[in-house]
């Protein structure tokens, strides 16, 4: 299973081909117009392995309904705490979990590199630790920045405030 944007997709197969072995469907599969653009995409001619992969769209990404879900308990609220204190516990850079979660509420579009200037990490470190706030529900991807989603909101309410 791999999740993208338009979903879950389940991968149905992975085969090594040959470049005369793509086609016009493969291609406009691919979301090319047509072979030749496939082929000059990929760079025809500079070697390496190709790979035909093969897959079908399984369903909506889950994290999709948790995000939307702000109708938590105290226990609920309770576990959540628990899962961002051992993010913090165990990341390298020290406690990061409800500045960021300040950071992204007080501003949707709020970028990594605008995060990692006000913790002080390496921007791919944000983008990493933001995933895993996402895998939780509580950030969603927005075309630039990040904002709370639902959930994020009730949790960051939960948190203890800046001084």
């Amino acid at each position: 299973m791999l999740r993208t944007r338009v979903g879950v997709l389940a991968i149905e197969g992975v085969e090594v081909i040959e470049l005369g072995e793509i086609s016009g469907e493969d291609a406009w599969r691919a979301g090319f117009d047509s072979r030749e653009a496939l082929l000059a995409d990929i760079g025809a001619g500079r070697g390496g392995t190709l790979y035909r992969i093969s897959f079908h769209l399984a369903g909506p990404d889950p994290r999709e309904a948790l995000r939307r879900n702000d109708r938590l308990d105290a226990e609920a609220v309770s576990a959540l705490r628990d899962q961002l204190a051992a993010l913090d516990k165990n990341s390298r850079t020290g406690p990061w979990t409800a500045e960021a979660l300040r950071l992204i509420g007080e501003r949707d579009g709020r970028t990594a590199g605008e995060i990692a200037e006000h913790l002080g990490i390496e921007k791919p470190s944000v983008k990493r630790k933001i995933r895993q706030l996402k895998e939780l529900g509580l950030t969603e991807s927005l075309p630039s920045g990040y904002r709370l989603s639902d959930r994020g909101r009730v949790i960051c309410k939960a948190l203890p405030q800046k001084s």
